[in-house]
């Protein structure tokens, strides 16, 4: 990285720069018109566009393309086409037409699909997100241009994660920019939603991970004794960069940087060998593109240093787990941030009208917000006191709260909190302007002075399903403002507004909450309040079948309610494949790996007392007996455990209703999963260490 980085930043991408440069102008400017405005695309510039492109990349020295897409597996998808196209005399073209560019044609029936796709109908089709830019990677298989695309069935079913995405910015663009036609902004054509995701990650070293077949099966320890040091003493987060690590995070950014992702910040997290990456806010199509390729590189950048990058949610039992909070803001093509509230937020009716919309969608579609949060690993982390509950709960901070109080008892807020300056007490600091309100760490939604931070996503999920739903929820609420202000007549409608203000917010109360979420008090208050209070993500996934939920979604053709459908059975057959996977994992470890140690141990202690007790008859045996009494009896216990997981799993195989199947799992498996990991961890602490047969949380987290 001896150049500086704007010299190289965005040079593996085909941004608005090289467009601009390499399309002719009409060309051009019909490209940007369906970019920014949502223009439908004109098929005769795609052959000219695709010219262009293919020209580019090859330049960047690659062979092939690929049409990149994002299954319902959460991660991304590719297949490689060569450019070639045969000529006279055995030799080849370069060749790329429009239509490759616009459409390709993957086999659909290996991805899941809820049902929507049998094995033996195998057509899907991929179309080009002309609003997302080109991009090549280069890897061992060469430099290969990638074409961001939606992913369909045969049907015209949404299989992926993007196109109901597109779907959902499309609809709030449509409802906000209705909203703000009643305040008079004609100038506004259209509003997108900006979305920045902070990634949690940690790093391990390699050659120990590889020793750690729960860690490559799973991504998460499924045994593992608490260190004697954690994260108690609070000197990992923000400390110093170790040097292994600052090397990553330098070749890191400089992959990304090629690439267009705005990587800005990068620090330790809270736990040992935990980190965090955050970026600059980009449209949210983009942010989600860009973020899957940050799981992606940074896993394959940790393996050129000889560390592995952990992205699971819990990978390790007595640590903090890892979240990725996503950061979302609506804005205007004038560039207007609809959530700022201006120096007097008390008198901003716009802005009071966005922000109780959001408050309302929030209360009303809680459960489902939940879901949109939930994975089998996010399951091990949310309602701990490391991450927030899992009750969906809004911080609006001391400014905006009182504002909220004053509408609601007179139905406007005559007055505000306003910031202040602190004075630190030394007289070298020049002073600080203080906030008008604090952060909450604890709140699942919290608004953070022009933004609202959904805290609960976990590390490894795709931001494009929360954000799908947070734009139509949010959406729907804008629509059923329209409807009713849109009939008030311009002399009555700031006196609508403010009744609408204070009815909604009168309404939708129960659901700010500027507490501490951790705290029990606040379980039962929530409870009294009747907020839901959802611990799994099987009981979450209800919420997508809800009557109101295909009601609007529907509504906003975001989801047909076959697509819902899907969508629940993909995530019921997940889970339970999951815990499967995780089931079958520690049993084999158990099997083969922990109980021949711990018999091997054994052992050693038992011809120890013997060889003693020849030379010494008279000798004390106590200590020894009773370390080999307190082993075997953990080894009963462990085979106990193990023959119950056994068996729980056994009878889950049978079930065939997917979302019977995973409720056995979660009822049945993982509380005998939890079982079998007692005695084992029990046993760490006991067993010499050279018989035990994989690193230690003190030997992958402390080690790097």
């Amino acid at each position: 990285m001896a150049e500086r980085v704007t010299d190289f930043f965005g040079s593996d991408v085909f941004n608005d720069a090289v467009m601009k440069e390499r399309l002719p102008e009409a060309t051009y400017k019909a490209l940007k018109k369906t970019m920014e405005n949502g223009e439908e695309l004109d098929p005769q510039i795609a052959d000219v566009v695709a010219a262009a492109i293919k020209d580019w990349a090859i330049e960047k020295g690659a062979t092939h393309y690929t049409h990149w897409f994002q299954p319902m597996t959460g991660i991304t998808a590719e297949k490689h086409d060569a450019f070639i196209t045969p000529a006279d005399e055995g030799k080849v073209l370069l060749e790329f037409s429009g239509k490759e560019l616009i459409k390709g044609e993957p086999d659909a029936s290996s991805f899941p699909s809820g049902g929507l796709r049998a094995t033996c109908e195998a057509r899907g089709y991929t179309t080009w997100d002309c609003t997302s830019p080109a991009f090549v990677k280069e890897d061992a298989a060469g430099v290969t241009l990638c074409i961001p695309t939606a992913f369909c069935s045969y049907t015209g079913e949404a299989l992926d994660k993007k196109t109901p995405l597109l779907r959902s910015m499309e609809a709030i663009d449509r409802e906000a920019t209705r909203i703000l036609k009643l305040f008079g902004h004609d100038e506004v054509t259209n509003v997108s939603c900006s979305v920045g995701p902070e990634q949690e990650y940690f790093l391990i070293d390699r050659d120990k991970y590889l020793q750690r077949e729960d860690l490559i099966f799973t991504g998460r320890t499924l045994f593992g004794a608490k260190p004697p040091k954690g994260s108690e003493m609070d000197d990992h987060y923000f400390g110093a960069l170790k040097e292994r690590v600052a090397a990553y995070m330098k070749e890191l950014n400089y992959e990304l940087w090629k690439l267009g992702v705005l990587a800005k910040t990068q620090h330790n997290e809270a736990a040992p060998a935990q980190h965090e990456l955050a970026p600059i806010y980009s449209t949210a199509n983009i942010s989600v593109d860009h973020n899957q390729l940050v799981m992606e590189v940074m896993k394959k950048v940790a393996k050129r240093h000889n560390l592995e990058c952990l992205l699971h949610e819990k990978p390790f039992k007595h640590l903090h787990g890892s979240g990725k909070h996503n950061n979302w803001s609506i804005v205007t093509n004038t560039g207007k941030n609809l959530l700022s509230p201006g120096k007097h937020p008390n008198e901003n009716l716009e802005f009071l009208l966005f922000i109780t919309a959001v408050i309302k969608a929030v209360d009303e579609h809680a459960t489902l917000l939940r879901y949109s949060a939930s994975n089998p690993g996010n399951d091990h982390r949310l309602g701990g006191h490391e991450a927030p509950p899992a009750i969906i709960s809004i911080f609006l901070g001391e400014q905006l709260e009182d504002i909220v109080r004053q509408i609601i008892e007179t139905g406007e807020a005559k007055d505000c909190k306003q910031k202040v300056y602190m004075n630190i007490g030394v007289h070298t600091l020049p002073e600080i302007r203080k906030d008008a309100t604090d952060r909450n760490r604890t709140s699942p939604f919290a608004f953070t002075g022009n933004k609202f931070e959904f805290r609960m996503l976990g590390s490894s999920m795709s931001v494009a399903g929360p954000n799908t739903i947070l734009n139509t929820i949010i959406a729907d609420t804008l629509s059923q403002f329209s409807d009713e202000l849109e009939r008030v007549p311009a002399a009555e409608f700031e006196t609508a507004l403010k009744k609408l203000l204070q009815r909604e917010l009168t309404a939708h109360e129960r659901i700010i909450f500027n507490g501490d979420g951790y705290s029990e008090e606040w379980t039962k208050e929530a409870e009294r309040r009747g907020l839901p209070n959802e611990a799994s993500i099987v009981g979450a996934t209800k919420a997508l079948l809800y009557d109101k939920t295909i009601e609007v979604f529907t509504k906003h053709k975001v989801f047909s309610r076959v697509e819902l459908e899907a969508r629940a059975e993909m995530n019921y057959e997940n889970y339970a494949k999951t815990i499967n996977i995780e089931a079958k994992t520690m049993l084999d470890m158990v099997r083969r790996m922990y109980i021949p140690a711990v018999i091997s141990y054994a052992t050693e202690v038992a011809n120890s007392i013997n060889s003693v007790r020849a030379a010494v008859p008279t000798a004390n045996f106590s200590v020894q007996e009773k370390l080999l009494t307190r082993i075997s009896e953990l080894l009963a216990e462990t085979e106990n455990a193990k023959e119950r997981l056994r068996e729980a799993r056994q009878a889950c195989l049978v079930i065939k209703d997917a979302k019977k199947k995973a409720e056995a799992y979660r009822e049945n498996v993982v509380p005998a999963m939890e079982a079998l990991r007692v005695p084992v961890d029990a046993l760490e602490k006991i067993v010499d260490k050279k018989f035990w047969p994989v690193p230690t949380y003190g030997d992958l987290v402390f080690e790097v």
